[in-house]
């Protein structure tokens, strides 16, 4: 049986993405072991079909996490016996990088996201510089390398010279019996981490015109404390309401039973602008239509399946779509049996027959 080691500096309760790849390997007769970190609110780890390791380091945040993370992954691989290491992104790379040298292993790299192009790297030239210059000694050296999206295939197989599969962030099939209980208000649903450039300010801005709906933000992030700020600022305390973390069983129901979800991005750095985040098929999933950025990823999905609308951060834009979509029916509906036809489409079941293949390939 191969041994697969997964790495990532998430807390490993709340990671979709990485608890779809792992059971899915784990499933097709892999001993997959997944490597995360351990914060000092951590709950204890839920039983999946994969093994887990979180690792405790005394920073939390900044520079210095990011050093004492690596130093003690990097301690952890060498001790470790595995026939493939998987970093999840560069912040996890280097250390996957130098044991699997060592010792002579295969090594895959998993580019969730256009890393060194993320708002809080941009905005930092120094980081930004010591980030890519990881990304320059480690990722042409890598054989096997996959990423989210087409366009962000193009851009690091370019780059890099490596040739970059596409494995997207699908959601698992929701069946039809298990939905649609409806609350009673209204709600409009943002699901995900509460970072700027992710149209937080606008939708709070927004809630100000908008009437008969409730803003529920489901997750956590750096910006929490301000947007908080920003609900009394703007006096729509009784309109937004922040859910916290939600794990993801928690998170489904809620999605299931909300109105519209909410998924703009600002574009600042190609990260964003290449995205596609996996809220936009946990919505199709719910049957629920949302708004998206008019960015080339949802530009493809929507010239097949009008899944929402694509829109701009604008406060007005947004506060009158939303408004429409409160009062339109026929057109609430539409969007909706759009969403049903997509659904049978985009699946995690689908694409991780990709996932599979790739790995029994290297």
């Amino acid at each position: 049986m191969k041994k697969i080691i997964f790495t990532v500096t998430t807390d490993l309760n709340f990671d979709q993405r990485m608890i779809r790849i792992c059971t899915s390997l784990a499933n097709a007769g892999y001993d997959v072991l997944l490597v995360g970190r351990l914060l000092k609110n951590s709950k204890s780890i839920d039983n999946q079909p994969f093994m887990q390791k979180r690792l405790f380091c005394f920073f939390q945040k900044g520079k210095l996490f990011y050093a004492e993370y690596n130093i003690r992954l990097l301690f952890f691989l060498l001790f470790k016996k595995f026939d493939t290491v998987c970093a999840i992104d560069l912040d996890t790379i280097l250390p996957c990088f130098l044991i699997g040298k060592i010792k002579n292993k295969t090594i895959v790299y998993d580019a969730h996201e256009y890393f060194t192009e993320v708002p809080e790297v941009v905005e930092r030239p120094f980081t930004k510089r010591i980030w890519e210059a990881i990304a320059d000694f480690c990722i042409p050296r890598i054989k096997y390398c996959y990423t989210v999206g087409e366009g962000l295939a193009d851009i690091f197989s370019k780059r890099y010279s490596i040739d970059f599969k596409v494995i997207r962030n699908i959601s698992v099939a929701k069946n039809q019996d298990f939905l649609k209980e409806k609350n009673a208000t209204k709600v409009i649903l943002y699901q995900g981490a509460l970072n700027v450039g992710r149209g937080l300010e606008q939708y709070i801005e927004a809630m100000q015109w908008i009437e008969n709906a409730e803003l529920h933000l489901a997750g956590d992030g750096d910006i929490r404390t301000h947007l908080e700020q920003l609900v009394h600022d703007f006096k729509v305390e009784k309109k937004v309401f922040f859910l916290g973390k939600l794990k993801p069983d928690e998170l489904t129901k809620i999605t299931q039973k909300a109105f519209l979800g909410l998924n703009l991005l600002e574009n600042k750095g190609l990260s964003y602008y290449y995205s596609l985040a996996n809220k936009t098929f946990d919505y199709v999933q719910a049957e629920i239509p949302a708004l998206h950025p008019d960015f080339p990823e949802y530009q493809a999905i929507m010239n097949k399946y009008e899944i929402g609308i694509l829109l701009d951060l604008d406060v007005k834009k947004i506060a009158h779509c939303i408004s429409d979509l409160l009062t339109d029916n026929k057109k609430y509906v539409y969007l909706q049996e759009e969403c049903r036809r997509a659904k049978k489409v985009f699946t995690w079941e689908n694409e991780a027959m990709k996932l599979l293949d790739f790995y029994q390939k290297i």
